[in-house]
């Protein structure tokens, strides 16, 4: 028998989940009709067929190939390959990020979606969430910030389907922004009670880091979130400011740790109502004032409103018998 007598007849292309039928033919006669099928050079694992049909019942991308066949006891006499085509839906689509693993804000950032199809996919479609945000095969963030951080997901789409990837994180560390103080108590406080001062920001990775100090001073004051002026006297007064700083502060040069300004001011003025109560033999009020002041001087991406809180203490002495 010459193997020009042996060709596969089978249909050239195919989609997944159809079935194909792969028949071995020849103009010989053949006392012992067995065959032998081959796909892409190797025998199959059900290499002896006791027709000369082989039968994929449903067709997977795996079943696309080269395939040929033989009579047995000729196997050097194979017939001429056929090439086998499976049509399939996008598969095994996922995200790379780049750079990785890191991302800083400011940085540029770009996704690329890849995945498997036939035919090759074209359509892609970004989504952060469940919003579309994007088409096509690569999404690129410029100067990437806080705000893009999220899951991001990308759908591939071919004319047999389409497919989502499983979603990356994107995780955005930046320095230490609105930064703010509060006080507590607020309004008026007698002198000998105590003042918090509370230093608040926004950062990632979060702030650990937080330093008081009065202006005028080399040295910090405190540290910590909280800083408490305990048994308050004129002593106290100053410009007090609070720097808050985590792993990232000093990356952007335009950007460094914010500062936010707390004004403790001493006045020996009294107001008319305490003048007023001078003759009945009371004695003088001491007033202080504490102004919170968002001036962030170090800072040149945010412009605050400036903040103000007063707090008066009272000094005084029992009326005289």
């Amino acid at each position: 028998m010459d193997m020009r007598e042996l060709h596969v007849e089978a249909p050239e292309e195919v989609t997944e989940g159809q079935k194909a039928d792969l028949t071995c033919k020849t103009t010989c006669s053949l006392t012992d009709p067995t065959f032998i099928w081959y796909k892409d050079g190797r025998p199959l694992t059900t290499n002896t067929i006791k027709n000369n049909q082989l039968h994929l019942q449903t067709v997977s991308s795996e079943d696309a190939g080269s395939y040929s066949c033989a009579g047995r006891g000729s196997e050097h006499l194979r017939s001429t390959a056929h090439s086998l085509r499976v049509r399939y839906p996008p598969k095994s689509v996922s995200v790379s990020i780049s750079p990785s693993p890191e991302i800083v804000e400011g940085s540029s950032v770009t996704l690329t979606c890849s995945s498997d199809g036939n035919p090759p996919v074209k359509i892609y479609t970004w989504f952060k969430g469940s919003t579309s945000v994007a088409e096509g095969k690569t999404y690129s963030l410029p100067n990437i910030r806080s705000e893009d951080s999220g899951e991001y997901t990308c759908r591939s789409g071919n004319d047999h389907g389409e497919r989502r990837s499983t979603a990356v994180q994107i995780n955005v560390k930046y320095p230490p922004k609105n930064v703010s103080v509060s006080i507590s108590p607020s309004g008026e406080i007698e002198e000998g009670s105590s003042v918090t001062l509370t230093c608040s920001s926004d950062g990632n990775p979060p702030v650990k880091i937080y330093t008081w100090f009065k202006e005028g001073g080399t040295s910090p004051v405190a540290s910590g979130q909280n800083h408490s002026i305990i048994s308050i006297t004129a002593d106290h007064t100053g410009l007090y400011y609070c720097v808050a700083q985590n792993d990232h502060g000093a990356l952007n040069e335009t950007v460094m740790d914010d500062v936010l300004y707390t004004n403790v001011t001493h006045s020996t003025s009294r107001p008319a109502q305490a003048a007023d109560s001078a003759d009945s033999g009371a004695a003088d009020v001491l007033y202080e004032t504490v102004r919170v002041q968002n001036d962030e001087v170090t800072s040149t991406d945010q412009q605050g409103e400036p903040q103000y809180a007063s707090v008066t203490f009272h000094k005084s002495t029992a009326a005289p018998g």
